[in-house]
């Protein structure tokens, strides 16, 4: 993100660096004024670019071969790859059209203007500013207080080693050390067979703010279904396409989908949306296995054959909560 801004800084002169080896490579660098204009105006309105040109661009080379070498010392690494590029010729002579050797040599023309140390330097400035990180699943770190001290001496060393990063350190990473004092930091968990209480007293001091998230709802659960590009749905309807069976849901069977999942959730266990993946397969499971033998078919699923499909399931489930 850091090269893309500074990349940004630096495209009008890459631009004009780049426009000026394209005329150099069509005309020579001899050519009178008037050509050169005349040129110069073919270039920009793109009449030019199906031409083919000689460029030198550079040849592909093996910079993670010093990282090992230097192991967390990024301006060592920085320094010996330009010690090697200026060392050996480290570009070839290749033929393109103008429109493919613009993007190369924007590309070239590019790592000239940009220092990588410069880059790590604004990265890291950025990270201590305004990095955000995010903690995801740290009940499973988290026992219950219920349970026996002894059986949780992992996970509250675990708390232990995240203790100091969350309330501020130096961290030495591969691009140089990083403070993490100003670094804002998002913990998150289900927190079923524990409570946020049973962090450690000091971890809980570190995360002040506390929001209780609802459970999803079966509208939410369909718009689950519904909204997204590449929802689960869609993700059956293409695959049956690759055997060449045309899938498809009605409105009513999208709603029940829904509404199936969201019950399995209230009476058995709130597993979220991972509960629509259980669901969907079940409904599939038979569809999907005979899909190969009934090519060039189209099949329609309802409200009807959602309920015939997790009926069985539905019941297992409903059994569930008389198991001790």
């Amino acid at each position: 993100m850091t090269r893309r801004k500074i990349k940004e800084r630096v495209k009008e002169t890459v631009a004009q660096n780049v426009e000026e080896r394209i005329l150099r490579s069509l005309i020579g660098v001899h050519a009178d004024a008037n050509e050169l204009a005349r040129y110069r105006a073919l270039l920009r309105d793109g009449s030019l670019d199906s031409q083919e040109i000689d460029v030198e661009v550079p040849k592909p080379s093996n910079d993670s071969a010093f990282d090992g070498v230097f192991g967390n010392n990024p301006q060592a690494v920085d320094a010996m790859k330009k010690i090697v590029s200026i060392s050996k010729n480290s570009t070839e002579r290749r033929r393109m059209s103008i429109a493919e050797a613009r993007e190369v040599l924007e590309e070239s023309e590019s790592e000239k203007l940009i220092d990588q140390h410069d880059i790590n330097k604004e990265a890291i400035h950025a990270v201590e500013q305004s990095g955000v990180v995010v903690i995801d699943e740290i009940d499973k770190i988290v026992s219950s207080s219920d349970t026996s001290r002894g059986s949780d001496a992992s996970a509250e060393g675990v708390q232990r080693d995240l203790l100091p990063i969350v309330e501020g350190t130096v961290v030495s990473t591969k691009k140089g050390n990083i403070n993490t004092e100003y670094i804002l930091f998002i913990a998150a968990g289900s927190f079923h067979s524990a409570k946020p209480s049973d962090l450690l007293p000091e971890l809980q001091g570190r995360l002040p703010i506390r929001v209780n998230l609802a459970g999803l709802t079966e509208n939410d659960l369909y718009r689950i279904l519904t909204e997204p590009v590449n929802n689960l749905l869609r993700q059956q309807v293409e695959l049956m396409k690759s055997e060449s069976v045309t899938l498809s849901f009605t409105e009513s069977a999208i709603r029940e989908i829904a509404k199936i999942a969201f019950e399995v959730n209230r009476t058995v266990e709130n597993i979220g949306a991972r509960r629509l993946h259980t669901v969907v397969e079940r409904i599939m499971e038979e569809i999907s296995f005979s899909a190969s033998d009934t090519p060039n078919t189209s099949i329609e699923i309802d409200e009807l054959y959602v309920r015939e499909k997790v009926k069985d399931y539905l019941n297992a489930t409903d059994l569930k909560k008389y198991i001790i």
